[in-house]
């Protein structure tokens, strides 16, 4: 049987200074056990493990892999197999909000992006990667019109992004390498509030997501920069689970990653259903999730050479920017 759930986890933006937003990333994902900031109701895990609860990060029903394998009854049907009786899906407005319900018990397996799934695991949190689901995920740099053309522009004005997100990282990478990181204020907004933000002026430019970006476009707002531009400032997108579920279940990675699998294989197969789907999904136009998602960047194996790359870089850059609490070897994170 499979359930819905949705974690209530949007902010109202506040303006911060750079400075202050690097020591919120790291704080972000700070929790306590009894925190009621989710909505997500947490179920208490028997030895026999029958309901496997999972986590994701986005604005309505999962899409990639897991959609994919939801909608075409592969998920449900491979995980009977191996003994589970219901599936519950949570969704979070963010990684860090998804953070703070895997810290709680109350999720098993989270889809989000590297930076989140890193500073958790940087805190000493114990969790394992499961896989790399995309990679060279695009973050853009979008202005508002009639507004700056060019970074330098942006001198004194604020650029919001989604703290705790891939596209965070980008934006103080890009600060950080243009030297602008004392020039700019940094506003923390969700990217349902991001396109009404530049239409009244209240930003300047927004760090947007892969498909936001193309879409702000599309709808006349100008882009000033992409991830795409610099080396090793794009992200990647991860499954991760608690090491207290992967005692319980031991051959669930291999089981998992075979289903996941098998669900990039059907969606590159039938890639003009799978994006239409992703469209309906998403409410964005085909072509705008054709630009977005190329399916070059979703791999059929668990820890393609090119995502390990950049998903060693991002941790480097996180602990070398104190965003990240201490270093780890991103190969003993990755289960074998």
């Amino acid at each position: 049987m499979l359930s819905f759930a949705v974690g209530n986890s949007f902010f109202r933006p506040k303006t911060i200074s750079t400075v202050v937003v690097c020591f919120l990333l790291l704080l972000t994902t700070a929790c306590s056990q009894g925190s009621n900031s989710s909505k997500v109701q947490a179920e208490n895990v028997s030895p026999a493990v029958t309901t496997l609860r999972i986590g994701y990060v986005g604005s309505a029903e999962p899409t990639g892999p897991l959609g994919w394998a939801k909608k075409q009854g592969i998920l449900e049907r491979e995980l009977q197999k191996s003994g589970f009786q219901n599936i519950t899906f949570a969704r979070f407005g963010n990684g860090p909000d998804l953070n703070e319900s895997l810290v709680a018990g109350q999720i098993d397996v989270g889809f989000l992006g590297d930076t989140p799934a890193v500073v958790l695991k940087a805190r000493g949190i114990d969790t394992r990667l499961l896989r790399i689901t995309q990679f060279n995920n695009t973050a853009w740099l979008v202005a508002k019109k009639n507004g700056a053309n060019s970074l330098t522009e942006l001198k004194g004005q604020r650029i919001a992004t989604q703290k705790g997100s891939y596209m965070h990282r980008y934006l103080l990478g890009l600060l950080d390498q243009t030297k602008l990181a004392k020039d700019v204020k940094v506003v923390h907004l969700m990217s349902t509030e991001a396109k009404s933000a530049l239409e009244r002026g209240d930003i300047a430019a927004y760090a947007t997501s892969s498909d936001m970006g193309p879409f702000l476009k599309s709808q006349g707002f100008p882009i000033i920069d992409s991830s795409a531009d610099h080396q090793g400032l794009s992200g990647t997108s991860l499954v991760v689970a608690t090491e207290k579920f992967l005692a319980q279940k031991p051959d669930f990675p291999q089981k998992f990653n075979t289903i996941l699998t098998t669900s990039v294989k059907d969606l590159k197969a039938n890639s003009e259903e799978y994006y239409k789907y992703h469209a309906q999904t998403s409410k964005y136009p085909v072509n705008i999730i054709k630009t977005s998602y190329p399916l070059n960047q979703v791999p059929e194996e668990p820890f393609p050479s090119e995502g390990v790359k950049l998903l060693e870089g991002t941790k480097n850059f996180l602990v070398a920017q104190k965003l990240a609490k201490s270093d780890f070897a991103l190969s003993d994170w990755m289960v074998k």
